[in-house]
């Protein structure tokens, strides 16, 4: 009878510690998954089928890397990544390239991530704004409280009279008006 109480008793702590590592294991489990999740926004989905949404269009454009830099520096990518809606109107390289020397390097520094946050949603709208509804003397608040007017002349839309649409891609999550010249806010007063 004593054999079989040993044997009982160790059969008994060897389930109890089996089970103990089980739950341990699930919570580890339960916690790197929950990591993995709260990792990234909707940027890290990857799902090649879809629709792409505006920050995606922007990474496969080869005349919008300073555009993409910009944004990941001043961590708009996952905001941006969002379901939205949203019209970027999303300034080419060229656009960067007219700014003062060294001042989009200025930008780009981490004391100046307000800054540059403040012009990257000067270019950004919460809605879908689509080319052929824009008219002349148009304002549209922008994501930093600010506004922008529309010129519409010739058939040519411009923006605050400093940059012109080039092309406007759809995208799941709003739409991306190209613009070959950058949005500068208002000084605020």
């Amino acid at each position: 009878m004593k054999t079989v109480m040993k044997l009982f008793t160790v059969t008994t702590m060897l389930l109890t510690i089996s089970c103990q590592s089980g739950t341990d294991n699930a919570s580890n489990a339960t916690n790197d998954n929950t990591t993995a999740a709260n990792a990234g926004g909707q940027e890290k989905v990857n799902d090649n089928d879809s629709q792409k949404d505006v920050v995606k269009i922007a990474m496969g454009s080869k005349d919008h890397t300073t555009l993409v830099a910009a944004l990941k520096q001043a961590d708009l990518i996952t905001s941006l990544s969002n379901a939205g809606p949203f019209t970027v109107f999303a300034p080419i390289n060229a656009a960067f390239d007219k700014l003062p020397a060294g001042t989009l390097q200025n930008l780009m520094k981490d004391d100046k991530k307000a800054d540059l946050q403040n012009i990257l949603q000067y270019h950004v709208a919460v809605s879908v704004l689509k080319a052929d509804g824009f008219t002349d003397g148009q304002v549209i608040g922008m994501v930093n409280g600010d506004n922008i007017t529309v010129s519409v002349k010739n058939g040519k839309i411009m923006l605050n009279n400093s940059a012109t649409i080039i092309t406007s891609i759809p995208a799941s999550n709003g739409i991306i008006h190209v613009i070959d010249g950058l949005l500068l806010p208002p000084a605020k007063k």
